[in-house]
């Protein structure tokens, strides 16, 4: 066994690469940017080591820093986590070069299973399913036009060295392909550093149903399914295992496919193989296509390890050290039930974009598994992956573990940034999901109900005028003891709430003795027997305050501003004239010019953030006045970009 192995990543996963290693007496090293240097992953490692600029291309996929930080280290292997160097046939033949053992797969495998088109043609000679579509070298844009003819529309372009739907498009008419493709190979070009695509059909009533693989660069095992149909912008969402629906007779027969999918490039170490599964009529052996494998440890994998009682990164470190698989596919087994969330800094209601801020609060309920790479007071840095956590959660049955994964979303807790939790918690409890019937488009079919940002009843905003006031502790524990001689104190707060100011008066009548107005209701808060009541509910909210932006936890996280009294609105703003970036980003291209005539709608710019591309659009009819930034520019959320000449200047 290794005694000391240095890990290439960052956030989660590098953590949870450290807790068992450190379980297994095995001394870590981490890795770390300039933004990272007081990162939770810097923390739990026995040795730290800095790497680099903030952007990755300058820290961790510098593989030759990271090679030689673990040499000088003295680790003896190099764990990839995901993303990043994980999947780079070339930084694994450097490891192995240096003397080091790469905790995966070999550069060989890697690079069979790199390449989507590649990896079908090698997968059909394995006998493993395969979508029909076209995986060949001809890029000509007029000649993949014909291709998607021949297969017939919908299609899906795809990215030939992507993954995490990243230069990937779906394609229901053929007007739409040229736009549709080129933005795909950008994409793609962006974040593999490859255009290349390739272009398959697309499977209606589709579901996302991958299989987990371990093998030991002879032969594999499977540790059964996982579910990964709840997907937006083809991102996952929420993943279970095992899949709702399957029967022993398709679990079987993609067991089997996965295994003979790993065994043919003699893999070693865990793996995924992905298929396409058509869910119309049911789950059916003759039902199911290889869409990829992802030759890595994956995001979702505490959900296997929930229902296995296998610790998979145990597993790696055990056979990168030479021995052998530590179970047989007939000591394999499921138990129970299990879901994972991910949670997001991110804004639902504007479309998913990625958010930036410092988290204020972080709390989880102790009855879910939570992998996490941040704490309480870090920041959510624009350079990488938002996510703040994994929540996952383990019971007998789906319905118990399903109405546990609702629970746990509804009693976390995160301040200082907006976050997808209201989303996940409204997912968990959305009937189709409950009752079982997934498939990849089922958020998009419910999105308006799903992303419906949560409105706070009168009661919690009475709460949230209090603590405003600082008449409440923010943890809900007995406040401070208050004088009031001849009448009442009155108090007056302002707050914004979902884009609408709410004015409250609070009256104190005595030590923990409150009259709240707000809107048209009028509450009796008080404190009395060890606990908060409004009127005869008694309380069991938490807040957080970060400078004028409060949150108050109560079954759902509700974010109000405060309004400070010297606020003031700018009058001179430019209104719905400014064309301003949503996130922080790149400027990948602008389409506008000064004196150019635009319709709203029209495509104005790309905005590239956290690896994705985001079209920024012209909110109105109208003229640019002027382009503010050039290709290229980093810009912060809520910088200027485009501006229109004001309307009354159109119309003249």
């Amino acid at each position: 066994m290794f005694e000391k192995i240095l890990i290439a990543n960052r956030g989660e996963i590098a953590c949870r690469v450290m807790e068992t290693a450190r379980a297994m007496g095995v001394k870590t090293v981490a890795v770390f940017s300039d933004a990272d240097a007081g990162a939770k992953h810097v923390a739990l490692a026995d040795q730290a080591v800095h790497i680099g600029g903030a952007a990755p291309a300058e820290s961790y996929l510098k593989g030759d820093v990271i090679i030689a930080a673990a040499l000088e280290a003295g680790a003896q292997g190099i764990h990839p986590g995901y993303g990043f160097l994980s999947e780079n046939p070339e930084f694994v033949e450097a490891v192995e070069a240096a003397g080091l053992t790469f905790i995966g797969p070999s550069a060989e495998a890697i690079r069979a299973m790199g390449l989507k088109d590649a990896a079908k043609v090698l997968m059909e000679k394995a006998n493993v399913p395969v979508v029909p579509g076209y995986h060949g070298a001809n890029q000509d844009a007029a000649f993949l036009a014909e291709q998607a003819e021949a297969i017939g529309y919908p299609v899906l372009i795809k990215a030939v060295a992507g993954g995490g739907g990243k230069g990937m498009r779906l394609v229901e008419k053929p007007a739409d392909f040229a736009d549709a493709l080129a933005s795909a190979q950008g994409e793609a070009s962006t974040a593999f550093g490859n255009p290349d695509v390739l272009i398959e059909k697309f499977v209606t009533s589709p579901r996302h149903i991958e299989v987990q693989v371990f093998g030991d660069g002879t032969n594999a095992v499977h540790l059964f399914e996982r579910d990964c149909s709840l997907q937006r912008r083809h991102q996952k969402v929420i993943e279970e295992a095992p899949a709702p629906g399957m029967t022993e007779e398709m679990r079987a027969a993609m067991g089997q496919a996965a295994v003979r999918a790993a065994e043919a490039i003699n893999y070693k170490g865990a793996g995924t193989i992905e298929f396409i599964v058509d869910g119309s009529d049911g789950l059916r052996p003759d039902g199911f296509w290889f869409m990829e494998m992802n030759t890595r440890l994956q995001v979702e994998h505490p959900v296997t390890e929930a229902i296995t009682g296998v610790d998979l990164v145990e597993w790696q470190l055990r056979v990168a050290a030479g021995e052998p698989l530590p179970k047989s596919q007939e000591a394999l087994t499921i138990t129970g039930h299990a879901f994972e969330a991910r949670i997001y800094a991110e804004d639902v209601p504007k479309g998913f974009l990625p958010a930036t801020g410092t988290l204020s609060h972080l709390t989880f309920p102790p009855e879910a598994r939570v992998d996490s790479g941040v704490r309480a007071g870090d920041t959510i840095s624009p350079w990488y992956d938002p996510m703040i956590a994994k929540l996952v959660v383990h019971g007998p049955t789906r319905d118990v573990a399903l109405t546990q994964l609702e629970r746990a979303l509804r009693w976390t807790e995160v301040g200082g940034t907006v976050t997808n939790v209201s989303f996940l918690a409204l997912l968990a409890a959305q009937p189709d999901f409950v009752a079982g019937n997934v498939d990849t488009g089922l958020i998009e079919r419910h999105l308006e109900t799903l992303a419906q940002q949560p409105s706070a009843c009168t009661k919690s905003r009475a709460i949230a005028a209090l603590t405003a006031l600082g008449l409440r502790p923010m943890d809900g524990s007995a406040p401070a003891e208050t004088l009031v001689l001849w009448s009442p104190l009155t108090f007056s707060v302002s707050l914004v709430h979902n884009d609408a100011q709410i004015d409250v008066s609070v009256q104190v009548n005595g030590t923990g003795d409150f009259t709240v107005g707000v809107d048209d209701a009028t509450h009796a808060v008080t404190y009395r027997h060890g606990a908060w009541w409004v009127d005869s509910t008694k309380v069991l909210a938490r807040t957080a305050r970060e400078a004028q932006e409060l949150t108050v936890f109560w079954g759902n996280s509700y974010r109000f501003h405060v309004v400070d009294p010297l606020e003031r609105e700018d009058e001179a703003a430019a209104g719905g004239n400014v064309i301003a970036a949503p996130m922080p980003g790149v400027v990948k291209a602008i389409f506008a010019n000064p004196g150019q005539a635009v319709a709203q709608g029209d495509r104005l710019a790309i905005l590239e953030a956290m690896k994705m591309e985001h079209a920024l659009l012209a909110p109105r009819d109208g003229v640019v006045a002027e382009v503010m930034v050039a290709d290229g520019a980093q810009v912060e959320d809520g910088s200027a970009l485009i501006v229109l000449e004001d309307e009354a200047e159109d119309a003249a």
